[in-house]
């Protein structure tokens, strides 16, 4: 369903000059080592502005040694699309959850939300956490329990796998035609045996789905690490980055299909 143009709360006008940049004719999308367009930096550099300010809610990015509690680094996207008034803007996003939240003032909202307090997947996580406690119950109160401990930890494993698959069910993705799939059948299609975990929650598909049922028309998308890198990771502070191969290709090919 596409919605009035009112309703684009996300919509960013650029506050820094743009009228000398050249609007891309394509969507301009990073790949490999490839530079992302003059506008999506323009866009990042206002992003993290706004970062580096807002007071709206705490997330440590293990910037400063002022904030407590686990230092999580974080991937931001700005999408520079074009609204229906050929006004020039930008959309912002996240992946994953920021603060420990899905939504944020200024951020796109979540292709579906799975923070409702009353969501199967809230049921789903209790269930598994008692399993859990159950396992490590009887790992602690006698070795003979082996048989018991087998079976409860192939009930979890079980219920890990239907509890994923419930969340994907969730996952439609609409592309530039109007045209949705579930995340499922998009992997499925790209030869995947199931989507990896997280799938859908990159900052690309995102924007791109706020976009297209905005009446938004995408101009060129960007990545950015903002924040400490993990251990295992290679991402660096500020740097940007293409979208990933493993859980946002075959998403984004069903986005962009033209026919």
């Amino acid at each position: 369903m596409l919605l009035p143009h009112h309703s684009n709360t996300y919509f960013n006008l650029f506050t820094s000059p743009i009228s000398a940049i050249e609007i891309p004719r394509s969507l301009h999308l990073m790949s490999g080592n490839s530079a992302p367009h003059e506008l999506c930096v323009i866009a990042a550099h206002e992003l993290q502005n706004y970062l580096q300010t807002q007071e709206e809610w705490k997330h440590n990015f293990g910037l400063t040694t002022s904030q407590s509690g686990r230092i999580i680094g974080k991937m931001f996207g700005v999408l520079v699309v074009q609204n229906n008034q050929n006004q020039i803007g930008y959309l912002a996003a996240f992946s994953g959850k920021l603060a420990s939240a899905n939504h944020h003032p200024k951020f796109v909202p979540p292709v579906f939300d799975l923070l409702t307090e009353d969501s199967f997947l809230h049921q789903g996580m209790q269930k598994l956490s008692a399993l859990i406690d159950e396992i490590n119950q009887l790992e602690s109160d006698n070795p003979k329990n082996q048989n018991s401990i087998k079976q409860l930890k192939a009930a979890r494993k079980l219920h890990s796998i239907k509890l994923q698959q419930q969340i994907f069910t969730h996952y439609n993705f609409i592309n530039q035609k109007q045209v949705s799939k579930n995340i499922l059948a998009i992997f499925k299609a790209a030869k995947y045996k199931n989507p990896p975990a997280g799938a859908g929650e990159c900052a690309g598909p995102k924007l791109l789905q706020y976009a297209f049922t905005h009446q938004l028309k995408p101009l060129a998308l960007a990545e950015f690490w903002w924040g400490k890198s993990p251990k295992s990771a290679t991402w660096k502070h500020g740097h940007f980055y293409a979208c990933c191969k493993e859980k946002c290709a075959p998403i984004l090919a069903h986005m962009l299909q033209v026919q």
